[in-house]
Parts: C-alpha cells; structure tokens; sequence
C-alpha cells in the first residue's frame, strides 16, 4: 500500500492510498472511491472540485472512479427542513428552496459537463448527485463512460427516515447494470444496500463492481459492505464523504438541528469510511476516517470466478423452484396520457 500525499483541497490535504498488489497476469481494473465533501449550495463550485478530484484520480492511472452520495447537490446531513407532523415552517420551506436550487436536471448542462470530464480523463465515473424532476428531488447515481457518454441513472429506491420529505422514491426502472469492457458496474445508495430483495436484481443482473455511494460512517457499515461483497461475489466500491461543520453553511443560515450547540467548525459530522472491498470479503483499500481521501485498489478480476465457484446466489446456489423473485423494471409515472404527443403539446401550451 502506497500513501500519495495529493494537492490540497479547501485547505485540507488528501491522501490518496493505492493498493499496488494483484497477479500481473490477470484482468485489472484500477478503481478509486473519492471521500470528500460537497461545496453546500454551491453546485458550480462542487463541479470544479469534482474535476479536480478526477484529474487526481486518473492521474494515478483509474480506471473507475466513484463518488459519494448526493456529492454534487449535496446531502442535507442534520437538517430537518422545519418539518414536524402536522407543519412546516417558513424557515424549513426556504431552506427546500435552496436545497432545490443546488439540485441538477437529468439530462442538463451539469450532466453534460460531467460527461465531459469522463471524457477528458479517460475513466468510468459514477456520481452522486441531487436530481431535479421539476418540483421533486431524488437521490441518484449517474453514470458515464470513459468516451464521455452518459450511461443512465439509478434513483434510490428507499430513502432512509426523514430523507423521506426531501426526496421522491426511485421505480423499477432505475436500476441498471451496466456492461463495460472493465466490468458490469451498478450501484445502490446508502440503506437501500440493506434491501436483500434489491441485491438479488442485480446480481440477477450480473453485477461485478457493485458501487455504494453513502452517507453512513458508522462501523457496522463495513460489515454490511464484507456481507455484500461475498453474498454477491462481486467487488464492492463504498464511497462516503468526510464533512467538518465548517464544510456546511454556518448558522443560523444552516442548523444542525439537537447538535449545533455542540459544534465548532472543526468538528467532524460525517468521518467517511470509504472502502473497497474483493469478492472474497478481502478489504484492499481503506476503511478511511483521517480526513479528504482518493481511497484506490487493482481489482483482480479472477476473483470474481473464484468466488463464485463457492457461491453464486443467482446460479447454482439458488433455489427458483422453492424461491423467486419478480422485479417491476417499468416506470410507474403518476399521470399518463393516451393521446400523441402532439396533441399533448397543444394542450399544455400557454392560452
């Protein structure tokens, strides 16, 4: 394991670790988690570190590289948008406002932008972002290709608790995997990794490099991450971000609701735990809690035959005649309309 000390970023150094091991006669995939903090409610701003932070990664030869959940939109970590049953304040309504404002269109002109670093750098990138569909947000990955196309999205499925207010629920139609020549990439966000029925989709899918963005910096997080990694026989790539209170906007402009009191701006409220993981359960970067981290690894691709002659749990370890799973992969759009799409515009123009 080699320790790079990188350009500094916020005033902060990252440290990017890189697994140089593996068996030089197999298929590699060099592949990065990126632990690193959103720029809140400046999402032109969280572009350009995005960049940066991809320049660094390519230039220690990726492949792949994986960003957080919600890094571009930012993850609204101890807000509570001034809701409690029954209301919501005036304060809560405008913090939506803003929050609203940071997210990205899918497709748009971030999107584009982000295809074109995938481009410029010559790697796979699956990043978290806030999705804007008119008035409702989703947590979502996107990913793109190392030509600069834009593959396709996954929306969480579940968000987790209070995320519940902020964000609208992912269908059956989001949950792709993707077959590239470094592998068959997908991702799950944060809990919804919890969701064995959802693990079973993809792996039914074929998934290789199965990448989980989060927001869960706790310890067990990593069991749930070995757990993944072996049940699926597939490599697991958990990026998280490493946040201080500094890295969000100071109150009363933004409250960590029950904790501010406690806070300074140096203090730690989200500590990473980015980490990738073989398909044996091997752990061949990270877990990091230090600080703004490129967490890197040469995924051995062998290891993923290797597993599964042990288990495979959508081949010859599965039951289908005792048990199944029937997976609603089409959009479930709230209002559907029969008529042709020009009929449709004229009605919906401006009298």
């Amino acid at each position: 394991m080699a320790l790079i000390p990188s350009s500094s970023l916020n005033d902060a150094p990252i440290i990017a670790e890189v697994d140089m091991g593996g068996d030089s006669s197999a298929s590699t995939v060099r592949a990065t988690v990126v632990q690193a903090s959103t720029i809140f409610y400046d999402t032109p701003a969280t572009l350009d570190k995005a960049e940066r932070l991809l320049a660094e990664a390519a230039g220690y030869g990726s492949q792949l590289v994986v960003f957080p959940e919600a890094f571009v939109g930012g993850y609204p970590r101890g807000s509570n948008f001034g809701v409690t049953i029954g209301s919501r304040t005036p304060k809560g309504k405008e913090d939506f406002r803003k929050y609203h404002s940071s997210a990205i269109d899918v497709p748009g002109p971030e999107v584009d932008r982000l295809a074109a670093m995938a481009g410029k750098y010559k790697v796979y990138l699956v990043m978290g972002v806030i999705e804007r569909e008119g008035y409702t947000l989703y947590c979502t990955v996107l990913f793109f290709d190392s030509q600069g196309h834009y593959l396709g999205k996954h929306r969480k499925l579940m968000p987790t608790a209070l995320e519940r207010i902020i964000w609208g629920f992912g269908d059956g139609s989001t949950i792709p995997v993707f077959d590239t020549p470094i592998g068959k990439i997908g991702a799950a966000i944060c809990w919804e990794n919890k969701m064995p029925l959802l693990r079973t989709a993809m792996y039914a899918k074929g998934i290789e490099i199965y990448c989980a963005p989060t927001a869960d910096s706790r310890d067990v997080w990593q069991a749930s991450m070995t757990h993944i990694a072996v049940e699926g026989g597939c490599f697991v790539l958990s990026a998280n971000q490493f946040c201080r209170r500094k890295d969000y906007p100071p109150p009363p402009e933004y409250v960590f609701s029950g904790t501010e009191e406690d806070l300074n701006p140096d203090s730690v409220v989200c500590s990473g735990g980015s980490v990738i993981i073989s398909p044996s359960g091997t752990v061949l970067g990270g877990p990091n809690y230090d600080g703004e981290a490129l967490i890197s690894a040469d995924l051995d691709l062998g290891e993923i035959a290797r597993a599964k002659f042990d288990f495979d749990v959508v081949g010859h370890y599965s039951r289908p005649e005792v048990l199944s799973l029937i997976v609603r992969d089409h959009p479930t759009d709230p209002v559907t309309f029969t008529s042709s799409s020009s009929t449709k515009t004229e009605s919906s123009q401006k009298l």
